[in-house]
């Protein structure tokens, strides 16, 4: 029961519930007390997360990896693409059609897919063993890889020196390639100096320095073939997957205490913003998705077998879960104020998609429930 609740990001949503309660009694100590850990939970603890996340994309690129292929690749990353996009677009008309130009620069945030709780959502709706799961699982590795360079990329965190930043990442990722050649397998090098060096390089170069181990992931010694999504594998020893064993528990404690400093919104807060954060990925989400699979499928790209429309739709509320990254987006667009905390909410209610996938799953005649009632699955 602990493990479950360790695993499917529990401590996430208890610092998220925590900050919300505390924020609404005491807004004032709250406010005190979270804006003195927002640079070492942001800047330096979300880090690792998104560590983990780049290790997902290596192993899934790597030879044997499932996104390594074109013909792998092409269907998810689409949909992702479609899954971007789609609420971007409809986030920039709704901002543009109610006189909300404020808002404008919040565009990504309703583009997060949060991996951990659309996975979780879609094994108690589809079952573990759905062929919608490992395309869900895709969909939202190729989301996580656009959303690190749309934040990169839209999202500096001051002003941005491009000269300083080539010259110091280069010196990080050429440390990094170093100790590949010589095999070092200890992660501690990697971590310690290339990891420091390139933090250091997003910090002065204006960019967001909770990507600064993204780049070094790659260079970490990694087995020859991913053994897939998401499995576990306690007797792998390459350094890729030791990273992982060595900082996925810390990782859960970062989520909670950014869950903590950073999702405690009053409820009074809510507005223009948060509405429009909530339709552009609930309506964005699976119109893009769809959509994109639809036109990949006209231009004769592979379909995921198994997996028909309803449940594709039905695949693409699920991603509308947000949540962490949509809230991450939230903080490096706006500063403190009336649109931080808008947006906010509107990431945090994000959460509403899986109430209404649950509610789309019997409407669409997908899920477990459907398949006991039929005895069969849908076709394409």
């Amino acid at each position: 029961m602990l493990r479950a609740f360790l695993d499917n990001s529990g401590l996430l949503l208890t610092g998220t519930v925590l900050a919300l309660l505390w924020a609404n009694l005491t807004p004032e100590s709250y406010e005190r007390v979270a804006h003195n850990f927002h640079f070492l939970v942001n800047d330096v603890g979300m880090a690792f997360f998104f560590a983990l996340a780049a290790k997902e994309v290596v192993e899934a690129t790597a030879p044997g990896g499932a996104l390594h292929s074109l013909r792998r690749a092409a269907l998810p990353f689409v949909a992702a693409l479609g899954g971007m996009l789609g609420p971007a677009l409809i986030y920039v008309a709704l901002a543009l059609v109610l006189d909300q130009r404020e808002l404008l620069r919040g565009w990504a945030i309703p583009c997060a897919t949060d991996i951990a709780f659309s996975y979780l959502v879609a094994r108690i709706i589809f079952g573990a063993t759905h062929p919608g799961i490992p395309f869900l699982l895709l969909l939202a590795i190729a989301d996580d890889a656009f959303g690190l360079l749309i934040l990169a990329a839209f999202y500096p965190t001051g002003e941005v020196r491009p000269a300083e930043f080539v010259i110091i990442l280069t010196a990080a990722l050429t440390f990094a390639w170093w100790l590949r050649s010589r095999r070092t397998l200890n992660l501690w090098p990697y971590v310690v100096g290339a990891g420091i060096i390139s933090w250091i390089a997003f910090y002065r170069g204006g960019l967001h320095p909770a990507l600064a181990l993204v780049p070094v992931m790659p260079f970490l010694p990694h087995a020859a073939r991913d053994p897939g999504l998401f499995i576990q594998t306690p007797t792998a020893h390459d350094t890729l997957n030791q990273f992982e064993h060595r900082w996925k528990m810390p990782v859960q404690i970062v989520l909670f205490f950014f869950g903590l400093v950073n999702a405690g919104v009053q409820f009074a807060s809510v507005g223009v913003g948060t509405w429009i954060v909530l339709a552009a990925i609930l309506l964005g989400k699976p119109i893009g998705i769809v959509a994109a699979t639809a036109l990949s499928g006209a231009a004769g790209l592979h379909r995921p077998a198994g997996v028909a429309w309803p449940e594709r739709i039905g695949l693409g509320v699920i991603a509308g879960i947000g949540f962490t990254v949509a809230l991450f987006f939230a903080t490096a667009a706006f500063p403190e104020g009336d649109l931080l905390a808008q947006t906010k909410m509107g990431a945090l209610f994000s959460f509403s998609a899986a109430i209404a996938a649950f509610m789309a799953a019997p409407l669409l005649g997908v899920g477990r429930r459907a398949s006991v009632q039929t005895g069969k699955s849908r076709p394409f």
